[in-house]
């Protein structure tokens, strides 16, 4: 069967499912109905090895204590807002300050910590799993009812693809991040599962990736949250527009903790599907080339991951083991004048955010 749905726990009284994807490769995704995560992902190598390459837990205990947003759907807005407060029709509205003095991802519980809907189906180019939920007005301190659906496919060209939608009742703010944390190494060779015999063994980094960004700008912030300058790459630690390991300039981008955590301007059209970014791991032979729609990409380099954070199969996760790449509107958006047609939403408008995830070896 193309999806098959098996128990995963409780959260907070309601059934929690997990819904294994099998496309017509082999290739499996397992994605849970809380908060919309991607679980596990097994792609091949260049060997034809089926590894998972996503960062994550065995069960749903570690999912509903403190973690960094593994493989969440994140929203209503996703990355920080400045002072955790933004106006919009003349009305202020405050958030919960969640990341200091700042707003991340949500604020206290947002949609990565919400039990959505489930509906599998399955097409001519794979098998799907539709997610949705309804977040009411005054949610997290957002005005209006949002209505978000995202649907995950598993396409037998060897692609994950995530769509994003949400409609509202009123005018508010959304923008919804896809999560995953992803180490292409894969169990084999120590990468996201454990080794054979399990244990307390730790990922390996991700510094030995070759990343390209399609990216000639970027978004620098006061530390972390961008107030509306907008930099040229080129001649900075920030320039991945020709394929570089990720650990070559780690040091020099800065940072407390040191890495990257950073809003990349897509070159391009950025209501139209081109690629984004392409990302190489030389052991396995293992590719992602990352297409979406949106106008940015927030390249995170796991800056935050201690290892204290113990994974699947007892793995630890110390940093700069996973990195995510997410494509968004602009952090902050709401806040800074020229961004901030990016992320309002008016009743009858209907938010959509593509992302294919497109997997190949070498």
């Amino acid at each position: 069967m193309p999806v098959v749905r098996t128990d995963f726990g409780n959260a907070r009284g309601a059934d929690v499912y997990l819904y294994t994807l099998t496309n017509d490769r082999g290739w499996v995704a397992r994605i849970t109905d809380y908060g919309g995560i991607v679980t596990e992902l097994h792609v091949p190598d260049r060997n034809g090895q089926l590894d998972d390459v996503v960062l994550g837990f065995d069960r749903l205990d570690g999912y509903l204590g403190a973690h960094p947003y593994f493989g969440a759907t994140v929203g209503r807005v996703g990355n920080r807002i400045r002072g955790a407060a933004f106006e919009l029709d003349g009305r202020t509205y405050k958030l919960a300050a969640n990341d200091g003095a700042h707003h991340l991802h949500g604020g206290a519980r947002g949609w990565d910590k919400a039990v959505w809907a489930a509906a599998t189906g399955e097409s001519a180019e794979g098998p799907t799993l539709t997610l949705g939920h309804v977040s009411p007005d005054g949610d997290e301190g957002y005005p209006g009812t949002v209505a978000a659906t995202v649907t995950y496919a598993l396409t037998h060209k060897g692609e994950l693809r995530v769509t994003m939608a949400a409609t509202s009742d009123k005018t508010t703010i959304v923008n919804m991040v896809h999560h995953t944390y992803w180490n292409l190494a894969g169990r084999a060779t120590g990468g996201c599962g454990a080794a054979d015999g399990g244990g307390e063994a730790e990922s390996p980094p991700i510094t030995e990736h070759r990343l390209r960004l399609h990216a000639s700008r970027y978004t620098p912030g006061d530390p972390m949250v961008p107030t509306g300058e907008e930099r040229a790459v080129r001649g900075t630690p920030f320039d991945f527009t020709i394929e570089k390991a990720i650990g070559r300039d780690l040091e020099d981008a800065g940072g407390d903790p040191i890495g990257y955590d950073h809003n990349f301007i897509v070159d391009g059209d950025p209501g139209s599907l081109r690629e984004v970014a392409r990302l190489y791991h030389p052991t396995t032979g293992r590719v992602l080339t990352l297409f979406a729609d949106q106008p940015g990409v927030q390249f995170y380099s796991g800056n935050f991951l201690d290892g204290k954070q113990v994974g699947k199969r007892g793995r630890r996760y110390p940093q700069h083991t996973g990195l995510c790449l997410e494509t968004q509107k602009f952090p902050n958006a709401v806040n800074v004048p020229a961004w901030r047609g990016q992320v309002v939403l008016n009743p009858g408008q209907t938010y959509k955010h593509s992302m294919v995830h497109r997997f190949t070896a070498e």
